[in-house]
């Protein structure tokens, strides 16, 4: 009940605070299934993302340029219950030249249906509240809605994440970012799979398809002890993609 009145009343008040174009960049690459810690647990994930062959320009003026960066976040969550999950994240990255700069803080909070790993059809949404540098937006505040919609047949399953991002101020924008994910799973430890993010640009006029970012990932999930680990190598579509870039997740339980 309480998930539904989030995503029926929160959803839209946010929507409905419309700024007037900020690039921001890109510290996690990751379609959310939904799954979330148990009750009193906290566990930890890594991101890492880097650029051997990216924009050669920054999104906005003195912005980080993406090529030869790495992105890295580290992110703690908690269960408060079996439907809701809450995190925080500490993003940062280290460009070219070898300078590190943190991305503030993010503080998520996300909604599911329980056990959504086990099911067959699986729903949830994600709300992320960020304060941003200046060397990643033109905005010191935003937010992010993840929908997550899910189904699962054999060992097969598909994700969808329609994420809406929002900045607020005067350089703030309302931009639509969908991600996929098709997967299918060998055994309990490990699935090889493809996941496409997109950057369509501000709802109220799409950017023109070459200016998109288009990236498709090949990824492949697997147990290594206690560590969760998820990594793919992607490939940019469009002209406003990074050409090639590699991501890793590593995840594990803390208690």
């Amino acid at each position: 009940m309480r998930a539904r009145w989030i995503v029926r009343s929160v959803i839209p008040a946010l929507l409905a605070v419309w700024p007037t174009g900020a690039a921001r960049a890109v510290d996690e690459i990751q379609v959310y299934n939904g799954e979330i810690a148990k009750i009193g647990q906290f566990s930890l994930e890594k991101h890492f993302n880097y650029a051997f062959n990216g924009r050669k320009e920054a999104d906005f003026p003195g912005g980080l340029v993406a090529n030869r960066a790495l992105n890295g976040t580290p992110e703690l969550a908690y269960g408060v219950t079996n439907w809701y999950e809450a995190g925080l994240y500490l993003p940062y990255a280290i460009d070219r030249d070898g300078n590190t700069y943190s991305n503030g803080f993010k503080i998520r909070h996300l909604f599911a249906v329980p056990d959504a790993g086990k099911r067959a059809f699986f729903y949830g949404v994600n709300f992320e509240f960020s304060y941003t540098t200046p060397k990643f937006s033109e905005t010191r505040f935003a937010s992010e809605i993840r929908p997550i919609i899910g189904v699962r047949k054999g060992d097969y399953e598909f994700i969808i994440n329609p994420i809406v991002d929002i900045g607020f101020g005067s350089h703030g924008e309302v931009e639509f970012l969908p991600a996929v994910r098709l997967a299918r799973r060998f055994g309990e430890d490990f699935a090889l799979g493809a996941e496409y993010y997109t950057a369509l640009g501000p709802f109220r006029s799409f950017l023109p398809f070459e200016e998109q970012q288009h990236n498709i990932y090949a990824v492949v999930d697997f147990r290594l002890g206690r560590f969760e680990i998820n990594a793919g190598l992607g490939y940019g579509l469009t002209g406003g993609s990074d050409r090639l870039i590699a991501k890793l997740i590593v995840g594990t339980d803390l208690n």
